[in-house]
């Protein structure tokens, strides 16, 4: 037997084997039950019980109905019958192929004294001429599972299921363990769910464990409203910069960020007054992100101007020129594409002799073109190979404007649900996700994993080219959240 299998999450995974050679109960060992299409349990359902072979046609007909709704919910699925029949074997496999899903095998080569011994154990045991039939058959369609077209013919072991997130997460791992790298860590505070009377403990409480499990920085977003990624719009949501001073007087060495600012929300001039309080009162540790803005529905229920896209990429280069213009000396006018500021007078200066400026959006036309121009660091999205290619692209920015690459820093934000082990993942799952959201969807959205996945997941964006990874806990109400992230923190120090 193999020591381990990793799955990728969602697939199909295809039991063949004789009765008796042990196929329900290892997939009940290592799947959930409702990933689970048994031809057995669906005879109970359609006929007297398990054993009505009567009802076999019709078990079949709901097991076909039902793998093929799953799979085109892109749910893992795991069809437990002998597997003896080629077409039906291709039917699942092509079923697969249709929801863009990779299908595997999974073989039993269970001795067949072994299956015969378990078959006469059972309260009812199949006939043995049955039996032997499905084993000389089994003998016959082994060596040809290798040519069927499956992405794998394995044997069964201990199953991991790995998300899009986790694949090659484990040899990642392996290579942090062996040669560790450093990673910077921000977390994103994006929920305020303690209720109105509890938040402000709360928040000091939150920022004192980020600072002592090892957070490096903090962020708030710049929403009026909930966005629909996060939670319902009628979720409590504090204001940004008022929140930030707020925790800039509640910590001692995390810098502090909205990530990003949207430049629609203020008039530029007063956000360089605005930082520039942020980072006296904290004693230099602010952060300026800044972004074009995207989300129209709170521009309108606020009543703010929501322009073309075109005119809010022209305000955001306009601020990233004018904005150092206002923390630096002199008070020199301003004549940009949209804005004009007759004098760029800020008093007082910031204590850093260069607040850094964030860029949020990846962009490849332009956005990350301004990044190169203007910008200390920017804030990419995706896996790793995603944050290669957006990388790539920011380095021929640079090198159009002779720019050094390195001089900006490369962020990353998304969504982490971590848990010490599987079994604490799973039930993180089950008490978070939404009841209209599958556990596998709700798993990918929020990258939920282990300890070890998140370290493994977190180095491959490192070797991508991520110097600082910026994270939002689904779960930070829970006292356990920061704690358990620590560990993940504690694996790149």
């Amino acid at each position: 037997m193999a020591d381990s299998i990793e799955f990728p999450d969602p697939c199909l995974v295809v039991l063949v084997g004789p009765s008796g050679s042990g196929k329900s109960t290892w997939a009940l060992q290592h799947f959930r039950p409702e990933q689970v299409v048994s031809s057995d349990r669906l005879r109970a359902i359609v006929g007297e019980d398990e054993r009505d072979q009567l009802a076999s046609s019709d078990a079949f007909e709901l097991l076909e109905l039902i793998v093929k709704r799953r799979l085109h919910r892109r749910l893992t699925t795991v069809i437990d019958t002998v597997g003896l029949d080629d077409e039906r074997r291709r039917g699942y496999r092509e079923a697969a192929a249709s929801a863009g899903l990779p299908a595997f095998v999974v073989a039993f080569d269970t001795p067949g004294d072994v299956c015969r011994a378990r078959n006469r154990e059972r309260r009812r045991p199949i006939p043995e001429r049955v039996l032997n039939g499905q084993i000389r058959r089994f003998g016959q369609i082994r060596p040809r599972l290798a040519e069927e077209g499956w992405e794998g013919v394995l044997a069964p072991a201990t199953v991991a299921l790995a998300a899009a997130p986790f694949r090659q997460a484990a040899a990642a791992l392996t290579r942090q363990q062996s040669r560790p790298i450093g990673l910077r860590f921000g977390l994103s505070v994006s929920t305020f769910g303690w209720g109105r009377e509890s938040t402000r403990t709360e928040l000091v409480r939150l920022a004192g464990i980020a600072e002592g499990v090892g957070f490096d920085s903090l962020w708030l977003m710049d929403h009026l409203i909930q966005i629909p990624q996060v939670g319902p719009e009628w979720a409590d949501l504090l204001e940004s910069y008022t929140t930030l001073g707020y925790l800039a007087a509640c910590t001692e060495r995390v810098t502090l960020g909205a990530l990003v600012t949207a430049v629609t929300f203020r008039n530029v001039g007063h956000l360089a007054k605005i930082v520039t309080t942020l980072d006296v009162l904290s004693g230099g540790r602010a952060w300026c992100g800044l972004g074009a803005a995207w989300w129209a529905r709170e521009h309108q229920a606020y009543g703010f101007t929501f322009p073309p896209p075109r005119e809010r990429l022209d305000i955001l280069e306009d601020a990233l020129q004018v904005l150092p213009l206002l923390w630096g000396p002199g008070s020199k006018s301003f004549a940009g594409r949209v804005l004009n500021l007759p004098d760029t007078l800020c008093y007082p200066r910031p204590l850093q002799d260069r607040v850094p400026i964030l860029v949020g959006g990846q962009g490849e036309l332009r956005t990350l073109r301004l990044a190169a121009r203007y910008a200390d660091a920017c804030n990419l999205f995706g896996d790793a190979e995603r944050v290669a290619a957006k990388r790539a692209v920011l380095h021929r920015h640079c090198a159009a404007v002779g720019r050094d690459p390195a001089s900006i820093e490369v962020t990353h934000l998304s969504p982490v649900l971590v848990g010490e082990n599987v079994s604490h993942v799973d039930a993180l799952v089950a008490s978070l996700r939404p009841r209209s959201e599958s556990s596998e969807r709700f798993r990918a959205r929020t990258k939920a994993g282990t300890v070890d996945q998140q370290v493994g997941r977190l180095r491959l964006l490192a070797e991508a080219g991520v110097q600082h990874a910026i994270v939002s806990l689904p779960n930070l109400t829970d006292e356990s959240a920061l704690p358990t992230f620590g560990k993940v923190i504690t694996a790149f120090r």
